[in-house]
C-alpha cells in the first residue's frame, strides 16, 4: 500500500526514532548518492531550473556525441566542473557515510557523483561504487582506442582552459600533454548506460541520498532501489524536494526526510557512527 510520508518540513522525531531502530538491526545497507549530497558542499546540481551552463543544457554536454561534435565546448564545461569540485570540501554527510562504511562492513554506497568528494572524505574504496566515473580521469580521444588513461588533478588541465572562461570562444583547446601527444577527453560513464552487476542480496535499508530532482526515480540507478525493495528492504529517502517520489512509488514503511544532507544524514546514522564532526574530518566524537 502506497502512502505519502509525513510533513517533510522538519525531522519528525517519531520517524527518526523508527529509522534509528531499524538501522540498528540492519547488517546490509545500500545508499544511492546523488547531486544533492554535493550541493551541501556548494556544488551546482545542473538540474531543474538551474540546469543550464552558458545557455547549454548540461545533460546534452555529458555525452560522447557532444564531445565528437564540439570537444572544445565540452572541455570548457568539464574544466569548470573540475575547478568547482577541487574548490569544494566534503561536508558532514560525506564524512558520516564514510564512517558508516568503516563501522558497518555490509554497507555499500553507489555514487552518481563524479566530483571526488566521497573519496576525499576517506570513504573506503571497497564500499564505494562510482556509477559514472570521475571528473579527474582522462583518456585518449582517439576512437581507435590506444588505451591511454590517467587520473589528473591539474587545474586547469591545460592553460587554455583556465577559469574563468566565460565569454570566450568555443574553440577546441589543445588538451594533449607531453605524456600523451593526442587529444584527450573526460573519461566519464555516458548517460543511458545499463545497470552494473552488483550483489545487493540481503540489503535491508536502501538509503537514497538527495539528487535533485529525482535520483531514486531515474534508471538505471533506480533499478538498485527497486531490486532491494523486491528482496524485502525498506526505503529511506533524504531530499529537499517533497515531490521526489521513488520510481515504484511510496510503500508502507518507507521514510522520507526533507532537509540539507549535511544536517540530516549524520543524524540518521547516529546509532551506528555516533556524533560526527564534519569540520573534524568526520570522525566520531
Amino acid at each position: 500500500m502506497s502512502r505519502q510520508p509525513k510533513s517533510p518540513t522538519t525531522l519528525d522525531d517519531q520517524d527518526v526514532k523508527s529509522f534509528h531502530e531499524y538501522l540498528s538491526k540492519s547488517k546490509r545497507v545500500l545508499a544511492l548518492l546523488g547531486a544533492g549530497l554535493s550541493a551541501s558542499s556548494g556544488l551546482p546540481t545542473f538540474r531543474g531550473a538551474g540546469g543550464l551552463w552558458r545557455t547549454h543544457n548540461s545533460t546534452d554536454l555529458a555525452t560522447p556525441g557532444a564531445f565528437r561534435e564540439n570537444p572544445g565546448l565540452v572541455w570548457q564545461f568539464y574544466s569548470y566542473r573540475r575547478h568547482m569540485a577541487l574548490q569544494a570540501q566534503p561536508n558532514a554527510a560525506h564524512y558520516a557515510l564514510a564512517e558508516l562504511a568503516r563501522k558497518m562492513p555490509g554497507f555499500q554506497a553507489l555514487s552518481q557523483n563524479v566530483d571526488g568528494l566521497s573519496q576525499r572524505a576517506d570513504h573506503p574504496a571497497k564500499q564505494l561504487q562510482l556509477l559514472h566515473g570521475t571528473l579527474f580521469e582522462v583518456r585518449c580521444a582517439d576512437r581507435a582506442g590506444c588505451g591511454y588513461s590517467e587520473v589528473n588533478f591539474t587545474d586547469p588541465i591545460v592553460p587554455s582552459l583556465a577559469i574563468p572562461t566565460s565569454g570566450g570562444p568555443d574553440e577546441d583547446p589543445t588538451t594533449n600533454t607531453a605524456r600523451h601527444p593526442h587529444q584527450q577527453q573526460p573519461s566519464l560513464g555516458g548517460r543511458g548506460g545499463g545497470k552494473q552487476d552488483l550483489d545487493i542480496s540481503n540489503i535491508t535499508t536502501p538509503l537514497p541520498i538527495p539528487h535533485p530532482p529525482n535520483s531514486p526515480t531515474v534508471y538505471p540507478a533506480a533499478g538498485y532501489v527497486d531490486e532491494a525493495r523486491e528482496r524485502g528492504a525498506r526505503v529511506c529517502v533524504v531530499n529537499m524536494d517533497v515531490n521526489d517520489v521513488p520510481a515504484g512509488g511510496w510503500e508502507e514503511g518507507d521514510w522520507f526526510f526533507r532537509g540539507d544532507a549535511a544536517t540530516v544524514v549524520p543524524r540518521l546514522l547516529e546509532p551506528v557512527i555516533g556524533k560526527v564532526d564534519g569540520g573534524g574530518r568526520g570522525r566520531a566524537i
